[in-house]
């Protein structure tokens, strides 16, 4: 499935996925008789590694995000990147089975938010206890998934770091007093409806107690990270995406 509008980064993201060296699989993750479908991806390396739980946007598990756990795993790091779609496609399919992206985007906002935390938790809980995993388990999440991630931070005990992509955090202090590591955000400066909930984000975050990291880079809008993948070197979204992709690179190895 291609969906309009995302053509150019949906066919690098092929691209890149056909050409890669490293190990991709999917795998089903079942629990209170739910299935849910992850993409997963080894790097190359000979020791145990910490795992990276990524979030898809509001458009599910399209091939750019398959193609961004393959380039976290180049990083280094193990990536796995579930389906929050499973089941809820055309004949119980997933995200590939629907038409197109406005029904697939629909179908995201008809999702429970207990089910949405419950196959996060099954997820995490499959990769963590992974043979090839050091047990160490952090969160990056995109748009809808950038806001997804900054939840799942308030709701899992055991996470070593959350990476916000262009989404909203919770405003409910007691929820954000249970987030157990440091959160790093990545914003446009051109995505007002998310850039200007920053402040009072960090207001409520440093009244808890809590890290939080946010950068915001001048002149991308929302989505930089898909965006600026294809755009040309003197987009302000293509310097974001740079800018954004060395960063998370340099927490990743050095936080």
């Amino acid at each position: 499935m291609i969906f309009t509008g995302l053509l150019t980064a949906q066919e690098t993201a092929v691209q890149r996925l056909n050409e890669s060296p490293r190990h991709h699989e999917w795998v089903e993750v079942t629990y209170n008789n739910r299935t849910v479908q992850a993409f997963l991806v080894f790097p190359q390396v000979s020791e145990k590694v910490p795992a990276v739980l990524l979030i898809h946007e509001n458009r599910g598990l399209s091939d750019w995000v398959r193609g961004m756990a393959d380039q976290v795993a180049e990083a280094g790091y193990i990536a796995i990147a579930p389906d929050l779609l499973s089941g809820m496609g055309p004949d119980g399919g997933k995200t590939s089975d629907f038409p197109d992206l406005n029904s697939a985007r629909d179908a995201i906002y008809q999702l429970s938010q207990d089910q949405v935390t419950s196959d996060l938790d099954a997820v995490a809980d499959y990769i963590k206890n992974h043979s090839a995993c050091s047990g160490e388990l952090e969160v990056a999440g995109f748009c809808w998934g950038g806001s997804q991630t900054f939840r799942f931070a308030t709701h899992r005990p055991d996470l070593s770091a959350a990476y916000v992509f262009y989404g909203t955090a919770p405003e409910n202090m007691e929820a954000l007093q249970n987030i157990p590591c440091p959160v790093y955000g990545f914003y446009g400066g051109n995505d007002a409806r998310v850039t200007s909930t920053i402040d009072a984000t960090k207001e409520r975050m440093n009244r808890a107690g809590k890290t939080y990291e946010p950068v915001v880079y001048e002149g991308a809008g929302h989505g930089f990270m898909r965006s600026g993948e294809t755009a040309s070197p003197d987009d302000p979204n293509r310097k974001a995406r740079d800018a954004a992709w060395n960063r998370w690179r340099h927490l990743l190895k050095n936080r």
